[in-house]
């Protein structure tokens, strides 16, 4: 695991964080947010994915 995948747990886990939060309050742009850090960590993860795939071939 490299820090790409790190980061993006990270960023999903705050996202998740944010958008429970924003929903629970009912602020629509700490759930946007929350989203968008969710979907950032998901694009980390697959740019770790692919560092990966290439140190393996």
């Amino acid at each position: 695991m490299d820090k790409e995948h790190v980061k993006g747990t990270v960023d999903k886990a705050k996202g998740a964080v944010k958008e429970t939060v924003g929903k629970m309050t009912g602020d629509k742009q700490m759930q946007a947010e929350g989203q968008f850090d969710k979907a950032k960590g998901e694009a980390r993860k697959a740019v770790g994915d692919v560092k990966d795939a290439i140190r393996k071939s």
